[in-house]
């Protein structure tokens, strides 16, 4: 790499890591730039376009050229040692789309997964056996170890060098380890490593122990931590993050060193002693090895069957000590809210209140206050609890844990500052503020946090209650989806489910949802088409025109799209300004409330269509209850419900013993 494009690397690295709020953690290399159907392009879209079944067939790793000098391009793929073949072609999959939207005509990039599933790094040089450190990311926890910090960073150091000794000495196919240690007797640290298999054994272990000593520096004494670089990472955190296995072992807290050897030991031993030292040997070398074989056969033998037997119990461990970190004393929520005053409620939802606190440590929280009309178990909240706090991205209100004493459960959630998104959309004065910018962020963000809970957590999940009012927008107006209490998580093998509970919103309903209780991704696709609308009107989806008529948003919409006169939707604070990024706009939220499921987008495309002007939208058909207007006194009945439920933050259903709505785990 040259000296200059050495310093954009790190130029461009620094601002990484100013904005590590991105999806993706990703870099877009200065190394030079290609022309839109060039030949490199095509080479680039034959490689990125086969890496997704390549690197499944190849057991997670993969890499290939297509073309030939000065076109020719260099790629490969990783998959995380622990995900399944179904994850790493999704992932593989979804980051090549990003990465061409993202870092346009470039001729080098290198990006990992939000959930470090995978790597993806392309290049018009030979990126292939060489070991490389840089650009590099750092992922702390922002949240202090409770132990002792120099106690915690021994272990980790311990942990993490008998990690990078273990995955540089196993086969070449798959440099990966992980193993956990004790912190105390109640709580264990886990790390995992990986290098990329095309560089050495040597060059795995000293690109792992290279991170090891940066993770200590940006995330020793955090609860948790990533350090990501081109040829390895190090991860660590308090909880099993990864999918353990028969291979997963316990590393002592403090590695001995190994004693001084006897000086007399290193004289040369005469004539006599070496001819029955070579006999020593021979006996030595073919019965030793024997022995030791045998005996690791059985250890592993006993090991496999202990941990057959013991599996639920060491999950159980592992889901009560992640359980006991998420936990808050009632008494500590209850002096952070002022003993939960109506001064400090931020909203009344369908479960119960929101309430701004302030912990001890000026730590700024929401916590919602759980109806006592529940009939839920212990053990299901708590499984529940556990699910939906793994769930974590930047378009997410993250779930900081829970209290549960005698009657009272609650939730403590990130302190978002800047209220719900129908605060602004819906008020005249405050929509103003809403720019065509601003809106188009807003719209991307919540595109990429359902894309998220849809393909990209470890968990499908379906929100199933996606509205204006459960979109939070940050200092930055940053939108972050919250409310989870609707959500619904599938494995990922299930991709429908008919279910009786048909919970959510009055007018953010697909119709198979609301009729039949069909449930798929595609029920989020169109509640998010709903809200598209809605951002680029400044209307609710029913609501009274100047003839006191209810308009149903989509049907008007559409009834606008096929008189030509679709200017007539949008909101007159926009100006006149930006006109085909608004009608685009339009045109993506009609194809997502289509009736026919099939005919609706998947968020990924979703994606693709808001972020690539190169992308030919297809025409979108009737929405779903289609109708031009009714009269008011028919309507009237359906618009004041809705209303009702919006200012309450009340969703319907027939079953609400839940506040997250029956998740599995």
């Amino acid at each position: 790499m040259g000296s200059s494009s050495f310093v954009v690397f790190l130029v461009l690295h620094s601002l990484i890591r100013l904005r590590q709020t991105i999806a993706q953690t990703q870099l877009c290399s200065n190394r030079g730039t290609f022309s839109t159907n060039s030949a490199y392009h095509n080479n680039l879209n034959l490689l990125l376009s086969s890496l997704p079944s390549n690197t499944t067939a190849n057991g997670g790793f993969y890499n290939a050229t297509a073309g030939d000098d000065p076109d020719k391009v260099y790629s490969l793929a990783l998959c995380r040692g622990d995900i399944t073949a179904e994850e790493c072609y999704k992932c593989i999959n979804s980051t090549a789309q990003v990465m061409t939207e993202q870092c346009p005509n470039k001729k080098e990039a290198i990006s990992w997964s939000e959930r470090t599933m995978c790597l993806l790094r392309y290049s018009n040089r030979d990126i292939f056996g060489s070991m490389e450190v840089e650009p590099s990311w750092s992922v702390p926890n922002p949240n202090n170890i409770s132990t002792d910090s120099d106690k915690f960073n021994q272990t980790l150091y311990n942990l993490v060098g008998s990690l990078a000794t273990q995955a540089s000495s196993v086969s070449e196919d798959q440099k990966f380890a992980t193993a956990f240690s004790g912190l105390t007797s109640l709580r264990n640290v886990y790390a995992m490593v990986q290098c990329t298999p095309d560089i050495s054994q040597n060059a795995c272990k000293v690109c792992i122990e290279g991170a090891l000593d940066e993770i200590v520096k940006c995330c020793g004494g955090k609860e948790g931590g990533r350090f990501l670089r081109p040829s390895c990472f190090v991860w660590f955190d308090l909880f099993r993050f990864y999918e353990s296995s028969g291979s997963e072992v316990s590393i002592p807290p403090t590695v001995s060193k190994p004693s001084p050897s006897n000086p007399d030991s290193l004289s040369p031993p005469s004539r006599t002693t070496a001819k029955k030292s070579n006999k020593s040997q021979i006996v030595t070398i073919v019965v030793v090895p024997t022995a030791v074989l045998v005996i690791l056969v059985a250890v592993a033998c006993a090991i496999l069957l202990y941990r057959r037997s013991k599996t639920g119990i060491h999950d159980d461990d592992d889901a009560n000590k992640r359980l006991e970190s998420l936990q808050f004393d009632f008494h500590t929520l209850r002096a952070a809210t002022e003993n939960f005053c109506d001064a400090n409620k931020l909203g009344q939802g369908g479960f119960g209140a929101v309430y701004k606190g302030s912990l001890p440590n000026g730590k700024k929280i929401a916590v919602k206050r759980l109806s006592g009309q529940s009939m839920q178990g212990e053990e299901q909240f708590k499984n529940e609890i556990l699910l939906v706090a793994k769930l974590q991205h930047r378009n997410l209100v993250s779930l900081l844990g829970y209290c549960s004493e005698a009657e009272e459960r609650l939730l403590v959630y990130e302190f978002v500052g800047n209220g719900s998104l129908d605060h602004f959309i819906f008020d005249p004065t405050k929509r103003t503020q809403l720019n065509w910018e601003l809106r188009y962020k807003i719209i991307c963000g919540i595109t990429r946090g359902i894309l998220y809970l849809h393909e990209d957590s470890r968990f499908r999940v379906i929100h199933r209650d996606l509205k204006a009012s459960n979109i939070l927008l940050d200092e930055e107006m940053n939108p972050k989806i919250s409310d989870f209490g609707m959500a619904r998580q599938f494995f990922v093998d299930q991709s429908r489910l008919n279910t009786g509970r048909q919970m959510g919103t009055l007018g953010y309903m697909a119709p198979e949802y609301a009729l039949h209780g069909h449930v798929s991704v595609k029920l989020d696709v169109f509640s998010f088409g709903v809200l598209i609308l809605e951002m680029l009107s400044g209307k609710r989806n029913s609501s009274l025109d100047s003839s006191e008529d209810v308009v149903h948003l989509p049907s008007y919409t559409w009834k606008k799209w096929r008189e030509g006169t679709i200017s007539d939707v949008i909101d007159p604070t926009l100006g006149g300004g930006f006109r085909s990024e608004t009608m685009r706009c339009i045109h993506i939220g009609l194809l997502c409330v289509q009736q026919n499921v099939e005919h609706r987008p998947t968020m990924a495309q979703v994606i693709l269509m808001l972020t690539s002007r190169s992308f030919t939208l297809p025409l979108p058909s009737q929405p779903a209850f289609f109708m031009y207007h009714i009269s008011t006194e028919a309507a009237l009945p359906l618009v004041e419900s809705e209303r009702a439920t919006t200012e309450s933050e009340q969703s319907v259903g027939t079953d609400r013993t839940s506040y997250f709505s029956q998740i599995t785990v």
